[in-house]
């Protein structure tokens, strides 16, 4: 099969979803057709058992999907530029403490705290990993994924305050964990000595590098734009922008998707005003909300698909329903802790803590660094951990959070 026959399968195994969960299930569509793409799975799954070849032909074609090439090199840059472009700066700069906390300090402790309890867990249940493989299991697991937590925080009601603490972190907190993946994985697989002044570099350029990189491609398209009355041209200039610049930061080693969220930024605070049209403006924000919504759409139905070709053995799914409480308890911890730090700064609402917990949501992005680890006694059952977790985050987690919202500020 070729790339575009492999894409034609794909969105019309989505649009199906959508159509079976528009009519029957009516979940939010995004939440929705993962639902739906799990259970198709699982039926062709039991059917296995009676048309053996049903399964292996179902196998082919979603293997022939690179996932995770799907969503570094493809979804990502769009999503992340997508809802940048819906963030308030005056608001996020309210909560920068907070934001810069969590999207460091509490996703170190997360990373230790998942790690260790995960390490136990595993030895506790008779099937053990190193700890240097569950620590960069924690790595790949703590990071909130925003194209999760943006898609369901729309419609959850939830304070302005708390909302903008939870996309600020899970925009920026993915060059922490990407930094802390990579030298875990490095160590573990023994190909680099670890060295906490090299660590400390590289996430210092990854960062830095991003936020100068991102600023900078913001500001000098908002220069161009402003020379521009067009609003096709001036699209495909923020298409180039979330595109050229991902591909740009990688080129140069620092955090693309962190790059891609400071040039959304830029775009969307002082890009819209200063260099657009009221026509253009309309015309730019509702081209990429659509496109938000589309791609989400295909995002959530490839994880939904995934489960044909994750082994699910009966001990990995009992040591992933073990492990959903370890997450969600270390990113308590890895909430509270930060929060405490910084109680002399600000008065904190006493559900904040609740809330960020249970909206610490999961998504692609984890799937995604699960399915890049290397080959290890062990990686399968991490891959099938991780998505029982995401799973779980995204079908369990998501539909309550606007419950949760209602009955802590009763809204």
């Amino acid at each position: 099969m070729t790339v575009f026959h492999v894409a034609g399968v794909l969105f019309t195994l989505v649009a199906i979803f959508g159509v079976i969960n528009h009519r029957y299930i009516k979940l939010p569509d995004t939440l929705g057709i993962t639902a739906v793409g799990l259970i198709t799975c699982l039926i062709v799954s039991a059917l296995g058992f009676h048309y053996p070849e049903m399964v292996t032909q179902a196998r082919k074609i979603v293997t022939r999907i690179d996932f995770s090439d799907i969503v570094f090199h493809g979804l990502l840059s769009l999503l992340l530029f997508a809802g940048a472009l819906h963030v308030d700066l005056s608001r996020m700069r309210e909560q920068r403490r907070v934001v810069l906390m969590l999207a460091t300090v509490g996703v170190l402790i997360s990373i230790g705290a998942v790690g260790a309890g995960f390490y136990y867990v595993a030895q506790l249940l008779g099937h053990p990993v190193s700890l240097l493989w569950c620590l960069a299991f924690g790595a790949l697991i703590s990071p909130t994924d925003p194209i999760a937590v943006l898609s369901v925080l729309k419609k959850a009601g939830a304070p302005q305050s708390v909302e903008t603490k939870i996309v600020g972190e899970s925009l920026f907190n993915d060059g922490t964990a990407v930094v802390a993946f990579l030298t875990l994985v490095g160590l573990a697989t023994g190909t680099s000595e670890f060295s906490a002044g090299a660590v400390a570099v590289d996430l210092f350029r990854e960062i830095i590098g991003a936020l100068v990189l991102g600023t900078c491609l913001g500001f000098g398209a908002s220069v161009l734009l402003r020379g521009i009355d067009s609003y096709p041209v001036e699209i495909l200039i923020t298409l180039a922008l979330a595109t050229g610049g991902y591909s740009l930061a990688e080129h140069l080693h620092v955090s693309a998707p962190l790059s891609v969220v400071i040039t959304g930024l830029v775009i969307a605070n002082h890009g819209a005003a200063t260099a657009m049209s009221e026509k253009t403006r309309e015309h730019l924000f509702n081209f990429w909300e659509l496109l938000d919504e589309l791609l989400n759409l295909i995002l959530f139905g490839l994880i939904g698909l995934e489960i044909i070709a994750v082994s699910l053995h009966q001990h990995i799914v009992l040591l992933g329903l073990t492990a959903i409480p370890v997450v969600l308890i270390a990113r308590g911890i890895s909430v509270v802790l930060p929060l405490l730090m910084l109680q002399k700064f600000r008065r904190l609402n006493p559900h904040t803590a609740t809330l960020m917990t249970w909206g610490g949501l999961r998504g692609g992005i984890s799937i995604a660094l699960a399915l890049s680890l290397p080959e290890f006694p062990g990686r399968e059952m991490l891959i099938g951990v991780t998505y029982l977790i995401v799973v779980f985050s995204l079908l369990i987690q998501a539909p309550t959070l606007g419950r949760l919202v209602k009955r802590l500020y009763g809204t």
